[in-house]
């Protein structure tokens, strides 16, 4: 064996073998880990109106050709033994006559991380102004992922006005 062949390892099988299996692992090591999607059970699931502090209520613009702020509030339960971040949460929400009141869409809305046990959320919707209720939930569910899919909040950020009320409802109870 000359020392020129073995400056061309693409001419050996196993030197070709063996870097592309090292390459292969390098970029499974470098790769960032996969964020599994997990499903989450909801429960004491009920929409009601913002109250008139929110903000979001807005009752300065209320017109018949507007909306209504509702907050959907319910139990989110993570049965598992560690945090599950960026949760959504589906649901199907029907009118009086079973009507979809929110046309193509199921996802209402973000609830940020869930800790193993149960958590109270609230999120608000706008609901189309004049829509008859009372109102029926269908397909409730949560998901949220085993890492971070999202941009993270920072500290000391400001949470909103229906955010405070839950989290200070959970600091008291």
């Amino acid at each position: 064996m000359s020392w020129l062949s073995l400056l061309q390892p693409w001419r050996r099988p196993q030197a070709l073998g063996a870097g592309c299996s090292a390459l292969l692992l390098l970029v499974l090591l470098l790769m960032p880990a996969r964020a599994n999607a997990l499903d989450l059970a909801v429960s004491d699931v009920s929409l009601e109106p913002c109250p008139a502090s929110d903000i979001g209520a807005q009752p300065q613009l209320r017109r018949p050709s507007g909306a209504s702020c509702y907050a959907l509030r319910g139990v989110v339960t993570n049965t598992g033994r560690k945090t599950v971040v960026d949760t959504d949460v589906f649901a199907q929400i029907l009118d009086a006559s079973g009507e979809p009141v929110l046309q193509n869409r199921s996802r209402v809305g973000s609830i940020g991380d869930v800790p193993p046990g149960q958590s109270s959320f609230a999120l608000r919707l706008a609901i189309p102004a004049g829509t008859p209720g009372p109102f029926q939930f269908r397909l409730v569910k949560a998901r949220g992922f085993s890492a971070p899919v999202r941009t993270r909040a920072e500290e000391g950020d400001e949470l909103l006005p229906l955010e405070q009320q839950i989290a200070t409802d959970e600091a008291l109870g």
